[in-house]
């Protein structure tokens, strides 16, 4: 019979001997010989004590007698995989579906493995089409307004860390995770209690993600941007697409959004065509970067061993004034991105690689923003603040590059000249700035606040590192309102995923698609 063990502490050197069967015997007591096929179940690192790093493990195994009484281990509970539960749905509906990030990819392999063959529309290009261009911005300073770190396969996740944090945990979760180990995630995901797939290996699952939607029958559109819709009484009927210089209408039944966070253009289209969409809010801030070695001995003491992972963080601070401010998407080991999508603006992202062995660590350091900070009243009042921040920082830094400022003068209200120890990682280049010439003057304020908060929990952290900006894109400005299946205002227009609204990262984003596509196949199955 199968079990899991609750949590065992576990020697980082005990760990990496890897006699797991001696492990879960000892912890269990009964004899080794009893102990088969085991694999692990959850594993964490607990640096609570720098002296004493341990990991913490969960254990699956077989055993090979009676330990239903056994007060330290569980039955497991095989996980659900939504994709093994696919029927064949018969239909002549036509569906498309606008983005292929995280929650468009879900949603059109689940239709077309249901047989509803799916057409996925992309305005950017496939993952090595699309890295020539990343790499013509990062080495020099082109920008391809279609192709970019925000647009084309995978979406803003492909050129990032590949972070599976969720606070979510239910079938649906496990099956996104499933299936993304599947299409070759590393199998450490199914275990790691801070999971990552690093951008160089989702590279290849979004790739091997889209050839899977094709071999059943899905269409995969590149190079072709939604530019409108025709409705009639409140119906949609069809999309006009864009493909270079032509543009094609196309009868839909189906017109599911899972557009990113950056779609502003089609965000400004939903609007003149009567959808439904609300302010919403989000955060803005910097990428702030410190030397990984820094980092790691802060987290887990000066003299760590080696063999553990880059150290990672979450801090957060409540100010007096009612503001929060918060560190998000950290990247031990990886680099800040540049990753703009509209011509003179500036938008910086973190990405890491899954070994997560470059110089520096960084992450987001966000302050919240409400509608009460918008300009005005408008659906996209949001779409206009970032915008706002993503130009000034463009005209600070004459050109595609990022303004930077180094920790020490941000704090003291000064222009930076040098970035003295940390050099920033983003390319093409830095450029040393004064930050406030291109944030809030609230956010400035909350940052300055939050950063002495957070060098109380890791030393050094508001007096070494640099910041770089501008973070403006952590979360969707708007809301495309829907209903509890996913419909809008507009029938037959159906908004998932995270740049609707409705997700917070690649794993929620991707739950939302497929409970989107599992509403829409019951939909027509029981028509």
């Amino acid at each position: 019979m199968k079990f899991k063990t609750k949590d065992i502490y576990v020697s980082i050197d005990a760990f990496h001997k890897g006699n797991f069967k001696k492990l879960v015997a000892d912890f269990v007591g009964v004899d080794v010989e009893k102990i088969d096929a085991v694999s692990i179940y959850k594993k964490s690192v607990d640096a609570r004590r720098k002296n004493n790093v341990r990991y913490v493990v969960s254990f699956v195994f077989d055993a090979k007698c009676n330990l239903q009484n056994n007060d330290k281990v569980l039955p497991v509970k095989e996980k659900t995989d939504f994709f093994e539960l696919v029927k064949s749905v018969q239909s002549d509906k036509k569906i498309m579906i606008v983005g292929s990030g995280c929650a468009g990819l879900f949603c059109a392999l689940y239709l077309a493995k249901c047989g509803l063959n799916p057409i996925l529309i992309e305005q950017g290009k496939p993952v090595a089409e699309r890295q020539k261009d990343v790499d013509d911005l990062w080495q020099n300073g082109n920008l391809n307004l279609q192709s970019n770190v925000q647009f084309g396969l995978g979406g803003a996740g492909t050129f990032s860390d590949g972070k599976l944090t969720t606070s979510a945990h239910n079938e649906y979760v496990d099956t996104i995770f499933l299936q993304l180990a599947k299409y070759g995630a590393p199998e450490e995901i199914l275990y790691e209690a801070m999971p990552h797939i690093g951008t160089d290996n989702l590279k290849t699952v979004v790739s091997n993600i889209a050839k899977e939607i094709e071999a059943c029958g899905g269409k995969i559109l590149y190079n072709t941007k939604l530019i409108d819709i025709k409705i009639s009484d409140g119906v949609m009927s069809s999309a006009v697409v864009q493909c270079g210089i032509s543009s094609t209408e196309i009868a839909v039944d189906y017109l599911i959004l899972a557009i990113g966070h950056s779609a502003r253009d089609t965000f400004e289209m939903l609007l003149k065509r009567g959808m439904n969409i609300i302010q919403k809010p989000f955060s803005v801030g910097v990428r702030i970067e410190h030397k990984r070695e820094m980092i790691n001995s802060a987290q887990y003491g000066k003299d760590y061993d080696k063999r553990l992972p880059a150290a990672t963080y979450k801090m957060s601070a409540h100010l007096p004034d009612g503001r929060s401010v918060y560190t998000f998407c950290m990247c031990p080991g990886g680099e800040v991105v540049l990753s703009c999508s509209e011509k003179n603006s500036i938008v910086t992202n973190g990405m890491s690689r899954f070994a997560r062995d470059e110089e520096n660590s960084n992450s987001a350091v966000l302050v919240g923003v409400t509608p009460q900070d918008f300009s005005s009243d408008a659906p996209l009042a949001g779409v206009e603040f970032q915008r706002k921040i993503e130009r000034a920082a463009y005209e600070i830094s004459g050109k595609y590059s990022a303004p930077a400022q180094n920790v020490k003068d941000f704090m003291q209200g000064r222009k930076s000249s040098n970035f003295y120890d940390v050099k920033p990682s983003i390319k093409p280049c830095a450029t040393p700035a004064d930050l406030t010439k291109c944030l809030p003057d609230f956010v400035i304020k909350s940052i300055k606040s939050a950063l002495p908060i957070f060098g109380k929990s890791i030393c050094g952290f508001d007096k070494e590192g640099v910041l770089v900006g501008v973070e403006t894109r952590s979360s969707s400005p708007v809301k495309l309102v829907r209903d509890e299946n996913f419909a809008s205002n507009i029938v037959n227009i159906f908004p998932c995923g995270e740049g609707s609204g409705y997700a917070g990262g690649i794993v929620t984003a991707a739950v939302d698609g497929l409970k989107c596509a599992i509403k829409i196949a019951d939909n027509i199955k029981n028509a």
